[in-house]
């Protein structure tokens, strides 16, 4: 029997030239720990994936996006991943880290390297590379 991939809603958030990203806890049980990841997490039952992105943005970092607007799946044999994207219309230091060991404004540069530097970690974290891919894939299609 077949089981269905877990769906989960993730949100690139852009300012400018750069992309804000979430330094994942470091707890070994958990996916890609340690690992520069994008904001998100699992859709509830009834819910869409659009209402889940934005559920998600707000908890995990109390950002209220002005809109978002869907830029994509990614699946593989265990997640299907429904991609949104939104500008960040503030400031970092407005902004309310709610889960995960740190969180940056990542660039173009950092995000083809696949690897960033964080202050709270106090050395250079790898990026997940399904993040890092869909990141190169956003940044390929808008010519960032």
């Amino acid at each position: 029997m077949n089981k269905q991939p877990v769906q989960v809603a993730i949100a690139i958030l852009y300012q400018e030239d750069k992309f804000l990203m979430q330094l994942r806890d470091n707890i070994p049980t958990i996916l890609y720990p340690g690992y520069w990841a994008l904001f998100g997490g699992h859709i509830e039952a009834g819910e869409t994936p659009e209402v889940a992105v934005r559920r998600e943005v707000i908890e995990e970092i109390a950002y209220e996006a002005p809109n978002f607007t869907k830029f994509g799946n990614y699946e593989d044999e265990k997640v299907l991943r429904n991609v949104f994207y939104a500008p960040l219309t503030v400031e970092l230091n407005q902004l309310e880290l709610n889960e995960g060991w740190d969180m940056g404004l990542l660039t173009a540069t950092d995000i083809s390297q696949g690897s960033c530097y964080s202050a709270n970690a106090g050395e250079i974290r790898p990026l997940g590379p399904v993040h890092q891919q869909i990141m190169l894939d956003f940044i390929e299609k808008f010519k960032l």
